[in-house]
């Protein structure tokens, strides 16, 4: 064989080889890459809780307020879901508290689901009824504003009577009070299609039944929050989209 031909045999296998490599550290054409699809335990849900101390839940554990009850209740239900809960709440709060503690916070608006109750602590605290009247309705806008405008993701929760507590004492004068508040609360939803959850009649129990009320002998225990879930819970499966059929 002379030279030339070796060469030329060479060249040949190294060109057969080299198609060999490539061919073999080529991924096969079905081969997926990087298509992880999301698993429902990546499903996030969003809710956020506005209000007083109704809602952070004075008086009670951590995980006994109505927000955390609702957390959990929606977990347990749907399952396979991390639920990210957002409270903005302090015993005390006002409506006018209420809004200049949202307006400090950087919120996202793409929550899932909110819930407000708040107005307590104006009557308690005797500020004038035209201030509810104007305050309250911004902060349902502020709280649909949060749902990226959503109203129907919105729950807004009655107030708490706590004239049938120790410290209330049955005062009828403040169940008036509130009854006016509620009202109110009330029909504004009605006429703007919102959500209203009406749970002022389970803390109406409590002097007949005091396991209604907190070890502090004014705000509602745990007991009475699970009751409030029960009612809050139904709307919100459907306002998150989960089928209770």
């Amino acid at each position: 064989m002379t030279l030339k031909t070796i060469l030329l045999y060479i060249s040949i296998c190294a060109i057969v080889c080299y198609g060999c490599s490539s061919s073999e550290i080529e991924k096969p054409v079905n081969e997926e890459v990087d298509s992880e699809e999301p698993t429902p335990e990546d499903t996030i849900l969003k809710i956020i809780s506005l209000g007083d101390s109704y809602t952070i839940g004075e008086s009670v554990c951590d995980t006994c307020k109505f927000p955390e009850q609702l957390k959990d209740s929606i977990i347990n239900k749907i399952g396979n879901t991390n639920v990210d809960l957002k409270v903005i709440a302090q015993t005390g709060w006002t409506t006018t508290f209420l809004k200049d503690a949202i307006a400090k916070e950087n919120l996202t608006e793409d929550y899932d689901l909110a819930t407000l109750l708040i107005g307590v602590n104006n009557q308690f605290q005797r500020k004038p009824f035209s201030l509810f009247e104007e305050e309250f309705p911004q902060l349902v806008s502020t709280a649909i504003k949060l749902t990226n405008l959503k109203k129907e993701k919105l729950i807004v929760v009655s107030i708490p009577d706590y004239a049938f507590t120790p410290f209330g004492n049955g005062n009828t004068d403040i169940s008036e009070d509130l009854d006016k508040y509620n009202t109110f609360i009330e029909n504004y939803c009605l006429q703007n299609t919102i959500t209203y959850i009406y749970i002022t009649d389970i803390t109406r129990e409590g002097i007949q039944k005091p396991e209604l009320v907190a070890s502090d002998g004014l705000h509602p225990s745990t007991l009475a929050y699970t009751k409030f879930v029960n009612r809050i819970l139904p709307k919100a499966l459907e306002k998150i989209g989960y089928s209770t059929n």
